[in-house]
């Protein structure tokens, strides 16, 4: 059973992201068509108080070198020095500063989103889709949020030039995060 958070939750909680339950996917552009993806490997905390946003915080890490396109040699090249560089920048990370209640469901959490090592700050505009009791009586909550951001903004540079004009790669990547977390 689903509950909303104004329902039950009266006090600040902290859930770990349940990775086998969570995705990260990403699209961007690529000649014509959208190419889709998707980060394997991540972690994260969120310690929630819908009551009190002010007391609620995330942060989130995923592994660079767990990008999967489904296709080996894209993948290769984007942990390369051209994209992730995930020798010298091993982890994109999410750390919120401020987490702003507009409804029961719907949060904006702004923090520091880290790729490469440059840091900008951003907000996620966050849903939360409510808490549950899994058949092992563990508390859960689920959130997701979407964001587009421009890959150069993080030193993602690489592309190359069209004999018709224009670029391979497009510049504006979406994201895409569900996650369900379990209670610590």
């Amino acid at each position: 059973m689903t509950t909303t958070a104004s329902a039950t939750a009266t006090a600040v909680r902290t859930f770990a992201i349940d990775k086998t339950h969570s995705e990260v996917l990403f699209q961007v552009r690529h000649l014509v068509t959208k190419v889709r993806g998707r980060f394997t490997n991540f972690n994260g905390t969120v310690v929630f108080d819908p009551a009190q946003p002010s007391a609620s915080s995330l942060t989130f890490e995923i592994a660079a070198d767990s990008v999967d396109t489904s296709t080996p040699d894209r993948d290769a090249h984007l942990r390369s020095a051209d994209f992730f560089d995930v020798e010298h920048y091993p982890t994109l990370t999410f750390v919120s500063s401020t987490v702003e209640k507009h409804s029961d469901e719907r949060f904006d959490v702004t923090g520091l989103l880290t790729i490469r090592g440059i840091g900008r700050r951003v907000t996620l505009p966050v849903t939360f889709l409510g808490f549950a009791k899994d058949p092992w009586g563990n508390a859960r909550a689920g959130f997701e949020t979407e964001l587009t951001i421009n890959r150069k903004d993080f030193g993602l540079m690489w592309n190359a030039a069209l004999e018709t004009g224009g670029f391979l790669v497009g510049d504006d990547v979406k994201i895409t995060v569900s996650v369900q977390a379990v209670q610590q």
